[in-house]
């Protein structure tokens, strides 16, 4: 019997790339129509693998696929998935934890630059109100010898680290789950409190856990210094953001690029994202056609081969690998 995929969103044009990929084994392969947990609970019913973008892969969710035997995240964080429901039940959790690293890192330096050159200010001052409008009172940096604040120093934290030191940023990092063996010697490891004391522009590169949810609160804000600029291409809920407006309102920071906010689809009257002073992009910082085309072969390709009872590439509860549904070969 062809095993059945679920697959309960996504953000690109076409489900293509899946097709093709999930071909090899037969699939029949299923579009939720909508992504609340009802719709997904009964879809689920019948689904041997689930490959899930954003929608909530709820604990009703799970329980509700007794032949599932593994959920595919496309993408790198997996706070959208019960993951400890997911391993009661012996279902693998799959991801995908390196496919953007280039992008992300890439918007994180855009969003620097664009926010100290004051792009955005002086291009729509000068189609609005003419080309000799545009004062010079800003606050413009010279980068060089500026410090850069990197929390979270895995993939992504360590290519915007290798991109920023090309504009003579010097780098310091707080990650704590980093020990003194394995430091980057071209960086300088500090505590958090020194970091956001000293750094001109500040960036999270977390994953959002109990322990990181508002890693960014007043306490921290608090720290910073008033010219500062902190950037947020990981999770929205690193930050605490009735602390973040407070913060920019009250000119304790410079202000904020945001690729996240807490809310995955904010109104258009998002008191944040209608600041002045903060530069907001829709969780676009993955996005690029090859980054997307990466995503998607190698989410499918999990399920293929969890389904064949191979190996995942990248499993996030092996605890499960030995009495998985999956019954996977592990000597290969």
């Amino acid at each position: 019997m062809n095993p059945t995929v679920l697959i309960t969103d996504y953000v690109w044009p076409s489900i293509d790339v899946e097709k093709r990929i999930l071909k090899e084994i037969n699939a029949n392969i299923l579009v939720a129509p909508k992504d609340d947990e009802p719709t997904l609970i009964k879809m689920a019913t019948n689904a041997d693998a689930i490959l899930t973008c954003f929608a909530k892969v709820t604990e009703n969710v799970i329980l509700s696929a007794k032949k599932c035997k593994v959920i595919s995240r496309y993408g790198v964080g997996v706070d959208n998935i019960n993951v400890d429901t997911a391993t009661k039940e012996k279902i693998i959790v799959t991801y995908v934890p390196d496919y953007c690293i280039h992008e992300v890192s890439d918007h994180v330096i855009a969003m620097m630059l664009t926010w100290n050159r004051k792009i955005l200010k002086h291009h729509n001052q000068t189609i609005s109100q003419g080309w000799s409008s545009v004062s010079l009172n800003d606050r413009i940096m010279r980068l060089n010898d500026k410090l850069l604040g990197i929390i979270g120093y895995g993939r992504i934290g360590r290519a915007v680290a290798s991109k920023a030191s090309a504009f003579g940023l010097n780098i310091l990092v707080y990650d704590p789950f980093i020990s003194e063996q394995t430091q980057d010697s071209s960086v300088s490891f500090v505590t958090l409190e020194k970091l956001l004391e000293k750094c001109h522009f500040v960036t999270l590169h977390a994953p959002l856990l109990d322990s990181t949810k508002n890693l960014m609160d007043e306490d921290q804000f608090s720290l910073m210094r008033a010219d500062a600029f902190l950037i947020n291409a990981a999770r929205g809920g690193l930050i605490n953001e009735q602390a973040l407006y407070s913060a920019i309102t009250s000119k304790k920071i410079a202000g904020a690029g945001l690729d996240v906010l807490i809310d995955i689809d904010p109104p258009l009257d998002h008191r944040i994202i209608n600041l002045e002073n903060v530069i907001i992009t829709p969780h676009s910082a993955f996005f690029s056609q090859e980054s997307v085309i990466e995503l998607e072969e190698r989410a499918a390709k999990e399920v293929v081969r969890v389904l064949k009872g191979e190996m995942p590439e990248n499993i996030i509860n092996p605890s499960v690998i030995n009495n998985s549904r999956a019954n996977l070969n592990t000597l290969n």
